[in-house]
């Protein structure tokens, strides 16, 4: 299937490793060109040389931290410059730390707003209205599960993603008019770095083995197992692509049947 990426160009946020990269490797192999952005120099440099070397085309990096307005302006004024424009921006950022509400401490919340909420809004205004002259744009939100069944010990990752599912859904019905669509995807538990951390930090807190509490998730999952990053990146290749042009405002799930709501 052509998904119609060829003459794209697609801004993908926390890139240089995890769901980020997959997503970027995915939107590669789909002939889009490439802006990756990550805080950490060194995994960043590694995924720009890679990611071209096995798929081809046009891939640039940025170091910034999106977290701060100067970091989300670096970020956009790059990918703007080395490839002369936005049609796809990618919102994803790492989790913030697990915890319940009484180990949680006033910085930490604001450093997760800042990173999972206002990164979000910030670099959606810059890349609007490039995409509104243009009359096509795609932007996706890597989320969570949270957003639609929370999940113990997280509750910044369970508040502050719900919160870009509103801002999300809303923008949605803003810019439909103008060819631009706004959709969240949810990855499930996942093979990733995050979910070797999640399970290390909830059984310390638990005093249980990770191992346990790696197998709990596995155990929820209809499927029997945890998903894979290319699987998710799939999925938003996809949302990304001119096939998915009358999709808007939804919320994806891509998490082997973990979610059991109707809706």
């Amino acid at each position: 299937m052509d998904l119609g990426l060829r003459s794209k160009a697609a801004l993908v946020a926390a890139s240089s490793k995890g769901l980020g990269r997959a997503i970027a490797e995915e939107l590669a192999a789909e002939g889009a060109s490439l802006c990756l952005c990550a805080r950490g120099a060194e995994a960043l440099e590694q995924a720009r040389d890679e990611i071209p070397a096995r798929f081809g085309g046009k891939v640039v990096a940025v170091a910034a931290d999106l977290s701060k307005l100067e970091g989300v302006q670096l970020a956009f004024n790059t990918a703007l410059m080395e490839l002369g424009r936005i049609d796809i921006l990618v919102n994803n950022a790492g989790g913030p730390p697990a915890g319940p509400q009484e180990q949680l401490t006033a910085e930490q919340w604001q450093r997760a707003f800042e990173l999972t909420l206002r990164s979000v809004v910030e670099l959606t205004r810059l890349v609007l209205p490039g995409m509104k002259e243009r009359g096509w744009g795609r932007i996706l939100n890597v989320t969570s599960i949270t957003v639609k069944q929370p999940v113990d010990n997280l509750m910044l990752s369970n508040s502050l993603r719900a919160a870009v599912t509103g801002y999300a859904r809303t923008l949605a019905d803003e810019v439909a008019p103008f060819g631009i669509t706004v959709n969240n995807v949810l990855p499930g538990y996942t093979r990733t770095q995050r979910l070797i951390d999640l399970a290390q930090k909830t059984g310390q807190d638990r005093g249980v083995d990770p191992a346990r509490i790696r197998q709990r998730w596995i155990d929820e999952i209809p499927m029997g197992r945890l998903g894979e990053p290319r699987e998710f990146a799939a999925a938003v290749a996809f949302l990304a692509s001119e096939r998915a042009s009358f999709i808007t405002g939804q919320s994806l799930a891509v998490d082997g049947g973990w979610i059991r709501a109707l809706y």
